[in-house]
């Protein structure tokens, strides 16, 4: 008999990733779509007939309790969240709701719902923005020194998971997720936003990208990569929490200097720096030791740097020129 898998945030980046996975794993994927992303399914649409979709929101406990007696799932991975850390600055409380509370309301749901021996395996995406301040390289053993609405209200969720395992003996693995991206990511992302003002700039319907602090150094992986490592979690004896980063970290201008320079294009003639792209808190260095994910799970990063950034430019400049829509809004 199949495994069933339920995905929260399946239309998201790291949750379309994840549904084709546990497809090519021979899963019976059910997918938990917000109400209002119905409309935002594009990095799913190729799925459609070999998924089931829930609709449901993390802010309504009744939807995900029904979501779980309609699937009774083996795994629950939730990827669902307010995941930008800009737009947490100006919805704090929507990010605390939903990023937050969603998650306690997912758990709590998982332990009510189904008896014990029904309890599906969880995955939860924590984030390296837990980290904040902390000082790279940042392992599962750095302290947490948030520093936006977002990082705090993963920092509640990543807390609340230990506590739900601890006390209740539930499955729940947290992956602490350094930066991924991919041609998935939704342009409120900088990478994204990057290669894509790329693809406008060679197409001739763009001319200036505005970008706010190029010294950010962060350590980015495939998001391909990360849902390996996610389902690699669910698969161990115990539970437990691992860094997921490629252990190598860029500036926000570096990604900019690749980008530019593999697309052909001087980037100091269309990059300006804008001070109202500035957040009100920025972190200055995130980068993941993943020794713990390698050692334990076996999992190692496939896809380079150099790589990713190709990826997304040579995707970008085809979208820019073809008749397609920017469809990636949303959802990390």
């Amino acid at each position: 008999m199949k495994r069933r898998a339920l995905v929260l945030g399946c239309t998201g980046q790291l949750g379309s990733y994840l549904m084709e996975l546990l497809l090519e794993k021979d899963y019976d994927v059910w997918g938990f779509v917000r109400r209002s992303s119905v409309g935002n399914v594009s990095r799913i649409l190729h799925l459609y007939d070999r998924v089931h979709l829930l609709n449901g929101d993390l802010t309504d406990t009744s939807s995900i309790e029904s979501a779980l007696r309609m699937a009774r799932p083996q795994e629950v991975y939730n990827c669902a969240a307010q995941s930008a850390v800009s737009t947490s600055f100006i919805e704090p409380l929507h990010t605390a709701e939903v990023t937050g509370l969603g998650a306690l309301r997912l758990f709590d749901a998982c332990r009510l719902t189904l008896s014990l021996a029904d309890c599906p395996r969880i995955y939860h995406a924590s984030t390296s923005e837990m980290f904040g301040t902390s000082t790279p390289p940042q392992s599962e053993a750095t302290s947490f020194n948030p520093s936006s609405p977002y990082a705090c209200a993963k920092v509640f969720a990543h807390h609340t998971a230990r506590l739900y395992r601890r006390a209740y003996g539930m499955y729940i693995a947290c992956g602490i997720n350094f930066n991924f991206e991919s041609p998935r990511r939704s342009e409120e992302f900088v990478t994204r936003k990057i290669t894509m003002a790329i693809g406008r700039i060679r197409a001739g319907s763009q001319s200036v990208l505005r970008l706010g602090n190029l010294s950010a150094r962060r350590d980015w992986s495939h998001a391909k990569d990360v849902a390996q490592a996610a389902w690699l979690m669910l698969q161990q004896p115990e539970s437990d929490d691992y860094v997921v980063a490629s252990g190598v970290s860029y500036t926000v201008k570096e990604f900019v200097e690749t980008a530019f320079n593999l697309a052909g294009l001087d980037w100091q003639k269309y990059v300006v720096v804008d001070p109202q792209q500035m957040r009100p808190l920025d972190v200055a260095h995130l980068e993941g030791c993943a020794n713990k994910a390698k050692a334990v799970l076996g999992w190692t990063p496939t896809v380079t740097f150099l790589d990713l950034v190709k990826e997304m430019v040579e995707h970008d400049t085809i979208l820019a020129t073809s008749d397609a829509s920017y469809p990636f809004r949303g959802g990390g």
